[in-house]
């Protein structure tokens, strides 16, 4: 087994190109609009059809840049997750 040293400063020098070459691979970590397939993902639901129902039911806010393009707000999803949030006893 080998072990490695680093000064302070290399070492964090180290990690913000970890960092800076993570981003360039996964890109930006909580972009403003999502899709529909994230969207469910944060809902934590399985159909299109709920996710449907909450938007024609005005719970989550999105945008439709084009006719089958429909965007998700993520802002939207976490209020409205925050407001169906239930206290522990």
């Amino acid at each position: 087994m080998q072990v490695i040293c680093l000064e302070d400063a290399a070492f964090y020098a180290l990690i913000d190109e970890v960092v800076v070459r993570l981003r360039e691979q996964y890109g930006p970590a909580n972009d403003k609009w999502v899709s529909d397939e994230e969207a469910m993902h944060l809902l934590n639901v399985k159909s299109k059809t709920t996710l449907q129902k909450l938007r024609d039911e005005g719970k989550i806010r999105f945008s439709q840049p084009q006719k089958k393009i429909i965007l998700y707000d993520r802002d939207s999803i976490n209020a409205y997750l925050e407001r169906n949030a239930r206290n522990t006893f």
